[in-house]
């Protein structure tokens, strides 16, 4: 790990509460803000879009990426189009990302039916760690991507682990910096998944 992605990850793992910061692609602003819904399609459809009800719906542009998982299995985020989603932002050297594993793990069995839930294991080298982490925390039945690079960090803005973005089924987001309590995430994932 270089000592500039050291120091931009120590400094995550410390802290908690609320995500001060807004998606600049979206203009969605903190957990406890407004969001945007994405922009809309213009023209031809193109690979990620989808016809609906006579009207283009254009990627969110937070579903703009493809990775590869943790099992070696490729991954695109057009395979989430339409779906609300809850994408969470780990470390395996995070002891507060640890500690709030089985929460997630539980909410997203409570869930997953009508959420989807994406891990994104941060900037690591090994990915042995990241299979103990998962395996240790019990998140196993989650998506889990390998961000090794730190490149989805960068992509959807995340400065800090844990972290979650929230996304709605029309691509608006918004931010937590975690660890949430069980019935924090919990109350959040049932505002996406309706009811």
């Amino acid at each position: 790990m270089t000592m500039a992605a050291a120091a931009f990850f120590a400094t995550g793992c410390g802290g908690s509460g609320t995500d001060g910061g807004t998606d600049g692609e979206t203009g969605a602003g903190t957990a406890t803000g407004a969001s945007s819904p994405a922009p809309a399609a213009t023209g031809a459809a193109s690979p990620g879009q989808s016809p609906g009800d006579g009207r283009l719906r254009a990627l969110p542009a937070q579903l703009r990426f493809e990775g590869t998982t943790l099992d070696g299995r490729h991954f695109t985020g057009s395979d989430l189009a339409e779906r609300p989603v809850v994408f969470w932002f780990w470390a395996p050297w995070c002891p507060k990302c640890a500690s709030e594993g089985p929460d997630v793990a539980a909410v997203a069995e409570k869930y997953g039916d009508r959420v989807a839930f994406v891990g994104v294991a941060g900037l690591d080298r090994s990915k042995d760690q990241m299979r103990r982490f998962v395996s240790r925390t019990g998140t196993g039945d989650i998506t889990q991507l390998d961000d090794r690079t730190g490149r989805l960090y960068k992509h959807f803005k995340v400065t800090s682990q844990s972290s979650y973005v929230f996304m709605t089924r029309a691509g608006s987001t918004t931010r937590d910096s975690g660890p949430l309590s069980a019935s924090a995430l919990e109350q959040r994932v049932r505002g996406l998944a309706g009811g």
